[in-house]
C-alpha cells in the first residue's frame, strides 16, 4: 500500500493562478505540479503539502466536458461539500487564514469530539475545516 493519500479532491478556481498563491501562501501547500495550457495560463495543477500527507488537485473553470460537470462555488450559488485537513498547529494557521482575508465561517474553538478546529472559506468560496482531531488515531 502506499503511503501517498489515494483520495484527491479536486477543484475548480475562475482564477487559478491567484487560487495557487492564496492555497499556498496561506494553507502551506507546495507546487507539485503546474499544466500550461498552451496559452500562457494553467490547466491542471497538483499542489502538496510539504510532509506529503495531502493532495489536491485544481483547474481552471472553464466551459469543457469536464468544466460543464463541476462548477466552482461561485458558478453554483454555494458549495455542496467541504474539505477537512488535519494540522497540528491549529492557531498559527488559524492567524494565517485570518491575515489572508478567509471568510471564518466557525471561528476557531475546542470540538466535542476531540481537538480544535474552525472552519473558513476561501476566496472563490470553497469551504475548508482545519483541526487537530486525527481521526486515524
Amino acid at each position: 500500500m502506499s503511503s501517498h493519500p489515494s483520495l484527491i479532491p479536486c477543484l475548480r478556481y475562475r482564477d487559478a493562478p491567484a487560487a495557487i498563491e492564496w492555497l499556498c501562501s496561506t494553507f502551506g501547500f507546495r507546487r507539485q505540479l503546474l499544466v500550461d495550457d498552451g496559452h500562457g495560463g494553467i490547466a491542471h495543477a497538483q499542489l502538496c503539502l510539504p510532509d506529503g500527507s495531502a493532495m489536491l488537485m485544481l483547474a481552471p473553470a472553464v466551459d469543457n466536458a469536464y468544466g460543464r460537470l463541476m462548477r466552482s462555488p461561485s458558478e453554483l450559488g454555494g458549495c455542496t461539500q467541504s474539505l477537512y485537513l488535519v494540522v497540528s498547529d491549529i492557531e498559527a494557521l488559524y492567524r494565517r487564514a485570518l491575515a489572508a482575508g478567509a471568510d471564518m465561517l466557525i471561528d476557531i474553538r475546542d470540538a466535542d469530539y476531540g481537538g480544535q478546529g474552525f472552519t473558513c472559506r476561501d476566496p472563490e468560496g470553497h469551504v475548508w475545516s482545519f483541526g487537530t482531531y486525527n481521526p486515524w488515531h
